[in-house]
């Protein structure tokens, strides 16, 4: 369907990737990773056709139709949510109109031939209405809409009234209305909740055409494609399998690469040896010209430098007492203005363990991280208490804490101010751990992408001793590789955690108590993430675990 075949790019001296080839089959589910800057956006620019190939070429049929959502989202006003969704449909409404045309057209006089024409006219319009479903548009996109999170309560609102991050879902929307032949989809999950991600990833799994898209969600990754394009080191590399196969296969690759270099440095090394010992003799000058031509053919491997691994001994946090949070009868109503009150939860109660690792969960709006804002008093509880453990420091964060920030500091400067007794050799170290190695951690937080502050944030909070610890979405905008640093991290960490999180992966790896919320109570599920699950859908088939 789509060939790229034999792609170069490079901006001024940087080189994206050289002779890249691959190519995108009707029907199938891909997934594009590779480091930031490593050239997957401009990939999907060359698919659109937004830039060229410096060299190479992108060959796909003149009526593929291309979806492409990005993070770059146009400016909406003046249309009511499901007016915008629709408005994508653009093919739909012309068509539409068309057949108006032609239905007037039809109901007058015309000659034999001319009767004809409109009647295959007719036709082939009808029949493509009906292709691109503009028959079911209005429920389409009603029910696209509440997958994502808008419900038909909110459908006739304006679309200025959202907030970016709902824009977003609403600009997504648009995309999965059009029903493209080749969805291109740069984080589609960004700014989705749990709910929304699993919605979003059953329907993709029964949308019928092809799919490119990134991902920092690995379960999302996982259950959807079947074919992985790597971008990295100025190459393109294909792995048929989901994202847990093409880990696995980049080491193996990768180890092979390294013995093959091995083989080679030795042989290379014999063949200069015997240059450097017989090149001043004249008997053997037609054998030394021989090995140099040799090796003057062969093609050198690189091994590509990796990121190495920075291990880092996590501070030593106080015992605390065994019982570290207890909640009773604890509720939120959040007030605006004399009349308006919103209640967000009631009713909750439970108790936190040293060496909990609770998942809080609920459907959007229960009041997750409300929850998190109460205990940590962060806001006031409207109705009920809370107790912190006896010797319990709390580390808390939230995607506000990005906020404070000193955007005029560097990141070293500002991660030591956060601990300032402890060494630059010990504060270089931290960051070399959450990825900010070299150069990197000179650079001023005004710069730095929302991934990297989250990276900052969650460097302070774990370098200080604290033994409890309350995080609110900790993996919004970082890659997997920084999730994984931070999985490690969490998995390492001697205290108690509380996490509010849409990454299944990441709940699965570190959960063993679960707490899911809604308005009227908190129920406690002892157990990991699968066995939750398993629970959920026990009880939703009438069954009991």
């Amino acid at each position: 369907m789509v060939h790229l075949s034999g792609i170069s790019k490079q901006y001024g001296k940087k080189v994206l990737y050289r002779n890249g080839n691959f190519q995108i089959n009707a029907g199938e589910k891909i997934g594009l990773v590779g480091p930031n800057g490593a050239g997957k956006t401009t990939l999907f620019r060359l698919i659109t056709g937004e830039e060229r190939p410096d060299e190479g070429r992108v060959s796909k049929p003149d009526k593929l139709v291309v979806g492409y959502f990005s993070q770059n989202i146009e400016e909406m006003k003046g249309r009511s949510v499901l007016e915008e969704a629709k408005s994508a449909a653009a093919t739909v409404f012309a068509l539409q109109a068309r057949l108006k045309e032609l239905e007037t057209k039809l109901s007058e006089p015309l000659g034999d031939g001319e009767m004809a024409a409109a009647l295959d006219e007719y036709g082939e319009a009808q029949a493509e209405f009906e292709r691109l479903g503009g028959y079911d548009l209005d429920a389409r996109a009603a029910e696209i809409l509440t997958g994502l999170g808008i419900g038909p309560a909110d459908h006739d609102r304006p679309t200025e009234s959202f907030s970016g991050g709902w824009k977003m879902r609403i600009a997504l929307a648009k995309i999965l209305i059009t029903r493209p032949d080749l969805l291109l989809m740069d984080e589609p999950t960004n700014h989705l909740d749990l709910e929304s991600i699993i919605w979003l990833e059953e329907w993709l799994s029964q949308y019928p055409g092809a799919l490119l898209m990134t991902s920092h969600d690995r379960d999302f990754m996982n259950r959807l494609v079947s074919k992985i394009v790597e971008v990295a080191h100025q190459a393109v590399t294909v792995y048929s399998g989901n994202y847990d196969f093409y880990e696995r296969e980049r080491e193996i690759r990768k180890e092979q690469l390294v013995a093959a270099a091995r083989r080679q440095e030795e042989m290379l090394a014999k063949e200069e040896e015997f240059i450097a010992r017989f090149a001043a003799r004249a008997s053997h000058a037609a054998q030394v010209q021989s090995r140099v031509k040799k090796l003057e053919k062969i093609d050198r491997i690189e091994v590509p430098v990796e990121e190495k691994a920075i291990q880092f001994e996590w501070p030593s946090p106080p015992r605390g007492g065994d019982e570290v949070l207890k909640i009773e009868g604890l509720g939120k109503t959040w007030v605006s203005g004399a009349e308006a009150r919103k209640l967000v939860f009631q009713g909750a109660s439970a108790l936190v363990k040293r060496l909990d690792r609770v998942a809080v969960v609920g459907v959007n709006g229960a009041g997750k991280s409300t929850l998190l804002k109460v205990v940590t008093g962060q806001t006031d509880a409207t109705e009920g208490k809370y107790a912190i453990g006896a010797g319990v420091e709390v580390g808390y964060f939230s995607q506000n804490s990005l906020d404070v920030l000193d955007p005029a500091n560097t990141v070293l400067d500002e991660v030591h101010s956060r601990v300032p007794n402890s060494s630059i050799g010990y504060v270089r170290n931290l960051l070399g751990a959450f990825k900010f190695s070299g150069d990197d951690a000179e650079k001023r937080v005004s710069v730095l992408s929302g991934g990297e502050k989250s990276r900052v944030v969650l460097a302070t909070i774990l370098a200080r001793p604290v033994n409890l610890l309350v995080l609110d979405e900790p993996t919004n905008h970082l890659d997997i590789q920084s999730r994984e640093v931070l999985l490690q991290a969490i998995k390492d960490f001697p205290g108690t955690v509380m996490i509010v999180s849409h990454d299944r992966h990441f709940l699965r790896e570190i959960t063993t108590r679960v707490f899911e919320l809604d308005r009227q109570n908190l129920r406690v599920i002892d157990g990991t993430w699968d066995y939750y699950l398993e629970k959920k859908a026990a009880e939703a088939s009438g069954l009991r675990l």
